[in-house]
């Protein structure tokens, strides 16, 4: 239930959406932080869901006892949404036992995740190598404010971390072509080829153990399930991001509706306020 729903103001007068729905929960003794990447920070792989959810439909409607299109399509987005944060495989991995509920032949997951990238890359390439041969502002492909958010938080001593269901490879590359590598150092965790070796439970208990926090020295920063359910239950704090990547500086409905349900402890669109956010975030 959401108790408390607020705007803050900018300094120059203009407002950026800021929903509390937990007023209680403490802050402000934040040692670390957490951020999810793709959705969070980045946008170079913005509208991947355009991609995979057609693609797992194509794959579904093959099976003998596929249902009707609209509601494989409602199937598909369901287990997307709710994997989103964790490793891609996963989602493939779901994919797989959905083909085989509909009387189909399921093939590798490693399979689904194969095709599903290269649709992805044949989307993204373009963005990805204009900042990479830096035709192309970094800036422009992130959300807005992420780079004077993440200053303000390294500016008050907060230790910033970075996971990723993306692959260790792809979030290291895209991160270096964004220029975040001075704020996270080698603290950048990505999906690896065992997938049992990786998940955001697991970077959040290592973060908690090496730093030897209390639950309310973690904020967890993220647009997926996964980060802000698993953020909640290591007692952080959980600032959710609920942005529509197509259409910069616009609240994703959907999405937010699904983040207060794992948890969300404050909604922002972006991080363009950042001053509100961080008065908020440090009272006092």
């Amino acid at each position: 239930m959401i108790q408390q729903s607020s705007m803050i103001s900018t300094s120059n007068g203009s407002s950026s959406y800021f929903e509390i729905i937990h007023p209680d929960v403490p802050r402000g003794n934040f040692k670390c932080a957490l951020f999810d990447f793709d959705g969070t920070l980045s946008l170079i792989r913005r509208g991947w869901r355009e991609i995979m959810v057609p693609y797992f439909v194509e794959e579904i409607m093959a099976c003998p006892d596929a249902p009707v299109k609209k509601e494989t399509e409602s199937i598909v987005r369901e287990f997307v949404t709710r994997l989103t944060g964790k490793q891609t495989i996963y989602q493939c991995i779901q994919l797989g036992q959905t083909v085989s509920r509909y009387g189909g032949r399921p093939k590798d997951p490693l399979a689904y995740k194969k095709e599903y990238l290269a649709r992805l890359w044949a989307r993204i390439e373009i963005s990805f190598n204009s900042l990479k041969n830096k035709s192309r502002s970094a800036d422009d492909l992130m959300l807005k404010g992420s780079r004077t958010f993440l200053t303000a938080l390294k500016q008050r001593g907060i230790k910033l971390y970075l996971a990723s269901g993306t692959d260790q490879v792809n979030v290291l590359e895209e991160a270096t072509v964004l220029e975040l590598n001075g704020f996270f150092g080698d603290r950048i965790f990505g999906a690896k080829d065992n997938w049992k070796e990786f998940s955001k439970n697991m970077i959040i208990s290592n973060i908690i153990e090496e730093n030897r926090l209390m639950g309310d020295g973690l904020i967890v920063i993220g647009d997926g399930y996964v980060e802000i359910e698993e953020g909640k239950s290591a007692g952080g704090y959980a600032l959710a991001v609920a942005c529509d990547e197509m259409k910069a500086g616009e609240l994703d409905a959907w999405k937010r509706n699904r983040l207060i349900e794992a948890g969300a402890d404050a909604i922002i669109i972006d991080y363009e306020n950042t001053q509100g956010i961080i008065n908020y975030l440090f009272p006092g």
